[in-house]
């Protein structure tokens, strides 16, 4: 198995009013995207190119949105980049980059 391409653990993962997770993880990884529990068992997983992330108009720097499969999914990661080798997810900034990139989308 190739070494993933974006990894961030601790993510709130929640479909509409709904919180499905609160310690989530989201991971792009051979293509694809995959939706986690804090357990490891999968929420939602789809190739990266059918996935899109976008960050929501009126909300707080660490959220982004993910429309995986025809569903939408609220996604809360860090409001900044963790200091390296510090804990924590990565901001929801680079999360939309990574999917974009792992896309062949760019910017």
């Amino acid at each position: 198995m190739a070494e993933p391409e974006f990894t961030a653990t601790g993510v709130r993962i929640g479909k509409r009013l709904r919180s499905l997770t609160r310690a989530g993880q989201v991971r792009i990884s051979d293509g694809r995207l995959e939706l986690l529990t804090s357990y490891g068992s999968e929420i939602d997983s789809a190739p990266v190119q059918a996935v899109r992330a976008s960050k929501p108009w009126f909300a707080h720097d660490d959220r982004a949105l993910a429309d995986v499969n025809g569903t939408r999914y609220t996604l809360t990661l860090g409001d900044h980049d963790p200091a390296p080798g510090e804990p924590g997810p990565p901001a929801a900034r680079r999360f939309i980059e990574a999917v974009r990139e792992a896309a062949g989308r760019g910017r």
